[in-house]
Parts: structure tokens; C-alpha cells; sequence
């Protein structure tokens, strides 16, 4: 009988339990409402822009376009905000496909190297932001309910008036904190469900996989591989799209210079959730622990700065996160091929 074997996802998934208890043990309020609650609608928008990530790299491709294109979507979104939550949302979201459609169109048609392809796109992208702009931030419309979608909470308007977050009764506390749960957080849960069931049950997630395993074998196979790539980065660009819309309903502007390093943050969320960048196979589940792992350790920098104990600049913060990626990383990878021997 072979011994018990964890996998990448799995192994991932336990280390997040580990820090978050571990965060719990050290610091007060650390999965308090408040803090639990900012973490989830922070991370949100890197957990979107790491789906769609997650679809490109399982067919073996990389899209370092998307950062720039959620800064290109916030500003659009800005820009439309004044009409209206959907319009506002609408709007960022189609500029974000528009980009996918760009990127599609380069790989599929001109047979340009995904990395070339979605570098051009980036620094397109990143240029129309800031002319659409006029190279600063681009402030939201607070008279509509576009602002509702960053900032408010999906259930709070069903929140009975005796019920109060801060209560310490299961009845209190347990059902405060579901009714605010932050209406980013709910967006990104719906989106990975919906990745899941794609991906698990459906003829084109099969296709993501066959394609990354061997898109010539794939081809003789009979499967549409040029459709595939093609929707794949139109996921990718509605999934940055999105983020795009939260960050500017979040923040209250439009941010034609942010989204800086989103690409590696969602390369580094899909890997170290298990999906490897050759592509077919991956991990929709353990990507989306991948995204929290990776905020959870920023959260745990912050409050170790906020102790005292030790002062952590935002440069060493990052080196820290990196050698902690890199822990991860070495130890995924020994995990896969003690699977493969087994």
C-alpha cells in the first residue's frame, strides 16, 4: 500500500492554516472582523487577476499584460463611474476583454510569442492609462453606487438591527461578520466556483489541459487549439478587467500607474498553488490559496512593523515575501517529483 501523499495544493493549503494560526497566536485582532474583512477585500483584486493567470498558464502560456490592464480598466471605470454603477462596471470590464481580444488576436492569428505579445500589450495598456488620465488619478463618482462595489458589503442592507459584529455570541458575532462580508471578496469566490466547474466539467476545460500538456499532440488530436488559447486570454483580460473596476471602486480613483508587479504577484499565486508554468495541469482551488498565502504574508509583515519588535521598510518587506516564495516554491517542487517516483 503507497504511504500517504500531500499534494502541491494541499501542502499550500496547510501552510496557510499554519501562518493564520500562527498570526492568531501572536497578534490581537488578527482574525478579527475587521482585519479578517480587509485582508479579504485587499486581496481580491489579486486573486482575480490570478485566475485568469491560473487559465493562461495551464495551456502553457504567461500574460504580463494584466497589470497594466487593470490600471487601463480603473481609469475607464473611473472616467464612466458618473453614469452609473453598471455602466462604471460595464465599462471596465469590456476594456479589460478588449485588451484579452488584443492579446488573443497577436498569439492566435500572428503567431506571436505569448510573452511578446502580452509585453506589447502591457505597455499599451499602460500608456493609454495614463492618457486617458492625463497622467493622474482619476477620481470616482460618490453620487452613484459605484463606490458600493469596492467598499460596501454584498448582504449588509439584509443585517437585522439586533445583530452587531463586535458581539461575542455565535448568534451575533458568527452571522454579523457572513452579513458583512466584503462584496470584492464575493465576486472572487463566484469567479473561482465558476473556474472550478469549467475546468472540472466542461469540454473546454479538458481543452486548457490537453493544450498545455502538448498543443501539436493536442492539434492531431483533432482539438481546437487556437480557440482555446484565444478564450483563454480573453479570461484573462475580462478576470484583470475586473480587478480593475474593484480597484477604483475601492480606492475612489481611477490608478493609471498601479497594477505595477501584478503579473508576478499572480504568476507566484498560480505556482505556488501547484500549477506548473509548462502547463497541463493546475489547481483552480489551490490558486486561489496561493493568492491568500501571499496576502497573509504581507498581513503578518504589517502587524510584526506595528509591534515594534522589528521595522521592515516596504523594500524588505518584499524581500522577505520573495524568500518565502522561494521556500515555497523549492518545496512544491520536491513534493511533485516525490509523487512522480511514487
Amino acid at each position: 500500500m503507497k504511504g500517504f501523499r500531500i499534494s502541491p495544493s494541499m501542502a499550500v493549503v496547510a501552510v496557510l492554516v499554519i501562518l493564520t494560526l500562527l498570526g492568531a497566536w501572536r497578534y490581537d485582532g488578527f482574525i478579527g472582523t475587521y482585519n479578517v474583512q480587509t485582508v479579504l477585500r485587499y486581496n481580491s483584486m489579486f486573486a482575480l487577476v490570478a485566475l485568469g493567470m491560473c487559465f493562461v498558464i495551464m495551456t502553457g502560456g504567461i500574460d504580463l499584460s494584466v497589470g497594466s490592464v487593470a490600471a487601463f480598466s480603473s481609469v475607464v471605470a473611473a472616467h464612466l463611474s458618473g453614469y452609473g454603477l453598471l455602466p462604471g462596471l460595464a465599462g471596465g470590464v469590456a476594456a479589460g476583454l478588449f485588451a484579452g481580444l488584443i492579446n488573443s488576436l497577436l498569439i492566435t492569428r500572428l503567431k506571436i510569442l505569448p510573452f511578446i505579445a502580452t509585453l506589447a500589450t502591457m505597455l499599451a495598456a499602460s500608456g493609454t492609462a495614463l492618457l486617458l488620465a492625463n497622467n493622474q488619478s482619476v477620481s470616482v463618482s460618490y453620487d452613484t453606487y459605484f463606490t458600493n462595489l469596492g467598499q460596501g458589503d454584498l448582504l449588509s442592507f439584509m443585517r437585522p438591527e439586533w445583530v452587531d459584529a463586535d458581539d461575542v455570541g455565535i448568534f451575533g458575532s458568527t452571522l454579523g461578520f457572513i452579513l458583512s462580508f466584503p462584496t470584492p471578496a464575493f465576486i472572487a469566490l463566484a469567479a473561482y466556483i465558476a473556474g472550478a466547474i469549467v475546468i472540472n466539467h466542461t469540454a473546454f476545460g479538458r481543452h486548457v489541459l490537453a493544450v498545455g500538456g502538448g498543443a501539436e499532440a493536442s492539434r492531431l488530436m483533432g482539438l481546437p487549439v487556437d480557440r482555446t488559447i484565444f478564450w483563454v486570454y480573453i479570461i484573462s483580460g475580462g478576470m484583470a478587467g475586473m480587478a480593475g473596476v474593484i480597484l477604483a471602486s475601492q480606492f475612489g480613483a481611477g490608478q493609471p500607474i498601479e497594477g505595477v508587479g501584478w503579473e508576478l504577484f499572480a504568476i507566484a499565486s498560480v505556482v505556488v498553488g501547484g500549477t506548473l508554468l509548462t502547463g497541463g495541469n493546475g489547481s483552480i482551488g489551490g490558486t486561489l490559496a496561493g493568492a491568500l498565502l501571499l496576502g497573509i504574508i504581507f498581513t503578518i509583515l504589517n502587524f510584526e512593523n506595528g509591534m515594534g519588535w522589528i521595522s521592515l521598510s516596504a523594500y524588505w518587506q518584499s524581500v522577505v515575501r520573495g524568500l518565502f516564495l522561494f521556500v515555497v516554491v523549492v518545496l512544491q517542487a520536491k513534493l511533485s517529483r516525490a509523487a512522480k517516483v511514487a
